[in-house]
């Protein structure tokens, strides 16, 4: 389950999900889920906005013809003091996990991130007796929670070399 939208240009994102399956104890890989939104576009949206929601657009079309890739997107909210915030993305992240989970349709999930949003589904996952593999950034150059590191069965640090190896 993959949320990182900077590796979008740089890393196959096919190639990323089969080499941390093959990492993650030989497992098979039976699906993957890209989580994400679309990005802002104001009304009228400028130029510069048009141009990066196509390129976004392309990027999930392009996943989507992927063998066994789901891309599952929410929303990008502004606030009114004009921060940026993703809606509906951690949740549909935490759906799919316990769905899958209690339907017995995945014995491992692997996990990208660092969020503990997703404590909760983790743990719902393991009582459903699914083995959680959590790929993380660097605890100094990503937010890295202590709750998802205790929550998960097995925790890889997701390093340079490994992406490098999924790289296009």
């Amino acid at each position: 389950m993959l949320s990182e939208a900077s590796l979008q240009h740089q890393i196959d994102m096919a190639r990323l999900s089969e080499i941390l399956c093959g990492h993650s104890s030989g497992s098979r890989r039976f699906r993957t889920y890209y989580y994400d939104c679309m990005p802002y576009q104001s009304n009228p949206p400028t130029d510069e906005e048009k141009m990066r929601y196509s390129k976004k657009d392309r990027f999930f079309a392009s996943l989507r013809k992927e063998t066994a890739f789901e891309v599952r997107l929410g929303r990008l909210a502004k606030s009114p003091d004009g921060k940026f915030s993703q809606k509906m993305v951690d949740i549909l992240l935490s759906i799919d996990l316990t769905m899958l989970s209690a339907k017995g349709a995945i014995q491992r999930a692997i996990l990208v991130s660092g969020d503990s949003d997703f404590v909760p589904a983790v743990k719902l996952a393991k009582d459903q007796g699914v083995y959680v593999h959590l790929f993380h950034g660097r605890r100094n150059h990503a937010p890295l929670h202590d709750q998802l590191l205790d929550s998960c069965d097995e925790r890889t640090e997701l390093t340079g070399e490994l992406l490098l190896k999924a790289k296009k």
